[in-house]
């Protein structure tokens, strides 16, 4: 069985590197140099989402489900660095050569850790093969965006047109599952100036929980998943997260109305 990672990140704006690109006194406060930036870019594009190279990855959270276990955390600390997250990001492709799968990975989640790995000075040997030193990889690798090891639900599910998009939250409520908890994006920094990195990685972890609940409707879709391994899942997933105390998941399994 080849293990799935399904990740999700959450990001706010890199104040030291906006003050970098700017030129911005060291005095100003970070709300007014985010506040600067947002404004910039709302002049310019007519909103203020932020170009992907000054988004700074405060919580990298993950779905692991092996033929050992399903597991789901959010890497690292509270107290760790970008970089650090980020190399442990890595390092675990590198130890596991997962199937990655993402809801947008390729319009946001991979591009941002891209950037900001080379801002961070990482590497990533085995995400970054593309048949030179394996020959596996030639014709399937995390690059490509119509190879498998990196599979982007939302973007195949829409065949790769951007109007086709739905949100994640939208499409998971249909079925049945809890969509958003907690907060969404566009909340994170003003949650990230409040000091609330430990609701930042919840509800991070609910996303890719949502994801990865996703990715196994569309296996079954597939005819990968029969019925009765489709609800033996499920229902794995169920009972992990039955064993845990914190609020987060209890909320999680309350309003998750699939049988």
């Amino acid at each position: 069985m080849t293990p799935v990672l399904v990740f999700d990140i959450e990001t706010v704006p890199d104040i030291e590197g906006l003050r970098k690109l700017y030129e911005l006194s060291s005095d100003l406060a970070p709300a007014d140099i985010a506040e600067m930036a947002f404004q910039s870019r709302r002049q310019a594009t007519g909103n203020d989402f932020l170009p992907l190279h000054v988004h700074k990855v405060i919580a990298i959270s993950c779905v692991l489900r092996d033929k050992n276990e399903f597991r789901v955390w959010s890497l690292g600390s509270t107290e760790d660095t970008e970089e650090e997250l980020i190399r442990r990001f890595f390092e675990g492709i590198d130890k596991y050569t997962p199937q990655l799968v993402s809801w947008n990975g390729n319009g946001f989640d991979l591009p941002v850790l891209h950037y900001r790995s080379m801002i961070n000075g990482i590497q990533a040997r085995c995400y970054w093969e593309s048949g030179e030193n394996d020959r596996e990889f030639k014709w399937n690798n995390y690059l490509s965006r119509y190879h498998t090891r990196h599979l982007d639900l939302m973007d195949l599910l829409a065949l790769y047109q951007p109007r086709a998009n739905v949100s994640l939250n939208d499409l998971a409520r249909l079925m049945g599952f809890p969509g958003k908890l907690g907060m969404d994006g566009s909340q994170v920094w003003d949650a990230f100036q409040s000091g609330e990195i430990i609701e930042i990685r919840n509800y991070c972890e609910t996303d890719v929980v949502n994801t990865y609940l996703l990715f196994l409707r569309f296996q079954f879709l597939r005819g990968i998943l029969d019925n009765e391994q489709y609800l033996y899942e499920n229902e794995l997933v169920r009972a992990t997260l039955k064993k845990s105390s914190e609020l987060h998941w209890k909320e999680f399994l309350t309003q998750w109305h699939t049988k």
